[in-house]
């Protein structure tokens, strides 16, 4: 392609709209422009690129055992009320009415589309296992989209469907799946890594999400560097040592004054350490209240919550529903003496005494609280958010933690789509059970972006040559039709071509340095520049993106090139 010919509109500053640098370049380098919050454009070079990845996704899924398929993006609103998840997933479903005032959903995802496919299509266990996938536009409600292709209200996914016989089997397609997407990943460039994580909507029990470490990323990612252990942070557990002073004294009322919160208590002249405390919040898990207790230096976890209510339908109390609940305001709660209410406790709270919580009487609290004793109706579970530092759940090493880009994602489903919808199957029996499925996504286009978060140095993206929109840039300084440069520039141009080599031939009437420039903001993984002065000293300049200048003879521009490429395409075969 001769840069004349297609439209590569650089940017020389960064736009006010961009947050990340990798949104900046995206934008700089002329791969996308932006529509409307959270839609965009994409430019030759995008466009490029994505089908690149989408080759890669393509061969591994079929590599997998895996069948393309496509399926609307526009879906009846009746699956989504059959599968339960009309509901819970509300708020970011794009919802159209037809001319007759029918509704229909925008899809932000498929099982409820494809179960009714396999409802439809399978009957027996002889047709099991199967996947089915498809790469497609997608359509979420963000609230705030942010930071270009990584929070957008349109984006292209890769969304692949299980269907096996029982949970054995289905596990075996998880792991086959799993392993796919880490060969995906590693041929896209991209040093992403499997972490344990929660399920949320889309329900099941068991899930991977795959992520990209960037400080810019959205979610963290709890892990160990000396056992490998990582989670999400919605997942993530840490193993703490429960050692408390035992303390029989009963409990005592003492004023508070003032204290609206966990800091207020540890200061003069209460000095309650946070640790010494217990948090109180309540919150409202559909129409019913649900009281969950932390020590005072934790955050509550709401993505844990989640798997132990068994809905997502919940959310933090208002003040009147509080006051009306436990007769005193946020700042003075607690739980002792109250029955008749579902309380859940941290496991870090188990054996607790000698604690300090709220009185449920607005400006005094209680010491010498003991669990056991004083709230014997708690439940346990790990509902806090980990912190950097604490005993890896496995080794007991120090986990760290950082932020991270979710690429993608595997799910084991087990039957909850399957029995909702009805895609069953009769086994060598002849009895009727639901398909055990999986449903496994890969953010394309946020891929693309992952892959510029993770390679770029001040003077632009450094592309992996196997998503690179083009392998080589010849840069010809003089383009004048009968200068030996340019008739160079177009010999190895159509030798490059015919080697099956991707070449970008910089036609333009530009300054050098603007040439150069442009190459680099735009991340061609290898250039050729050709000018009349190293022509005189019989050379050629070559040079690897980010990389020293190589001085080669122009007769040994063409198989240096070739060697280059297949060298950097064997490092992420």
């Amino acid at each position: 392609m001769r840069w004349t010919h297609t439209l590569i509109p650089t940017l020389r500053e960064s736009p006010a709209e961009a947050e990340i640098l990798s949104h900046q370049l995206l934008l700089r380098a002329g791969i996308i422009r932006k529509l409307a919050a959270g839609l965009y454009n994409f430019l030759p070079l995008g466009v490029k690129s994505l089908q690149k990845i989408q080759k890669i996704i393509r061969e591994e899924m079929d590599r997998a055992g895996a069948l393309e398929i496509l399926m609307p993006a526009l879906q009846p609103p009746e699956i989504w009320q059959q599968s339960g998840r009309y509901e819970v997933a509300g708020d970011t479903l794009f919802k159209v009415n037809d001319h007759a005032k029918r509704e229909w959903v925008l899809g932000p995802t498929h099982e409820e589309v494809v179960t009714t496919l396999a409802a439809g299509e399978i009957n027996s266990y002889r047709q099991l296992p199967i996947n089915l996938y498809q790469i497609q536009t997608k359509f979420r409600d963000e609230i705030r989209p942010r930071f270009g292709l990584m929070r957008a209200r349109e984006f292209i996914m890769k969304d692949a469907y299980s269907f096996d016989v029982d949970d054995e089997s289905s596990m075996k397609s998880y792991h086959n799946m799993y392993n796919a997407y880490k060969r995906i990943f590693h041929r896209c460039g991209l040093k992403a890594y499997p972490v344990e994580a929660d399920a949320g909507v889309m329900g099941g029990k068991h899930t991977h999400e795959f992520v990209v470490p960037a400080d810019t990323g959205e979610c963290e990612i709890a892990f160990c560097d000396v056992c490998g252990y990582a989670a999400n942070v919605e997942k993530a557990d840490s193993k703490i040592p429960l050692s408390y002073t035992p303390d029989e004294a009963p409990t005592e009322a003492f004023e508070t004054p003032g204290v609206k919160s966990i800091d207020s208590l540890t200061k003069a002249p209460f000095n309650v350490p946070a640790e010494m405390q217990i948090k109180t919040l309540v919150y409202i898990v559909e129409d019913k209240p649900v009281i969950f207790l932390l020590r005072g230096d934790y955050q509550l976890n709401e993505a844990k919550i989640a798997g132990i209510l068994g809905t997502t339908l919940y959310r933090p109390a208002e003040e009147a529903e509080i006051k009306n609940l436990l007769n005193a305001l946020p700042g003075s709660l607690g739980a002792v003496g109250i029955s008749g209410v579902r309380i859940c406790a941290d496991l870090l709270l188990k054996g607790a005494s000698g604690m300090v919580t709220g009185a449920n009487r607005d400006g005094f609290h209680l010491r010498h609280v003991s669990m056991k004793r004083d709230i014997p109706c708690a439940e346990f579970a790990d509902i806090r958010t980990v912190k950097e530092g604490e005993p890896c759940p496995k080794c007991g090493k120090p986990l760290h933690i950082r932020h991270a880009i979710e690429v993608g994602q595997v799910f084991k489903l087990g039957t909850k789509y399957s029995t909702a919808i009805g895609a069953l199957y009769s086994d060598e029996k002849g009895a009727q059970k639901p398909c055990v499925m999986g449903c496994y996504g890969i953010g394309v286009t946020r891929t693309l972006q992952a892959v510029i978060e993770q390679n770029f140095d001040k003077d632009g993206i450094n592309w992996p040559i196997t998503v690179a929109p083009y392998q080589v840039c010849i840069t010809p300084l003089n383009i004048a039709p009968e200068s030996e440069p340019m008739q160079l520039a177009e010999k190895f141009y159509s030798e490059l071509t015919a080697r099956g080599i991707e070449v970008l031939l910089d036609d333009r009437d530009e300054r050098p340095g603007v040439k150069f420039k442009d190459s680099e903001l735009i991340g061609i993984p290898i250039r050729l520049g050709i000018g009349e002065k190293s022509l005189a000293k019989g050379i050629v300049e070559l040079k690897r993106r980010g990389g020293e200048l190589m001085p080669i003879s122009p007769d040994q521009a063409v198989e240096s090139i070739v060697k280059l490429v297949q060298e950097e395409i064997q490092k992420l075969s």
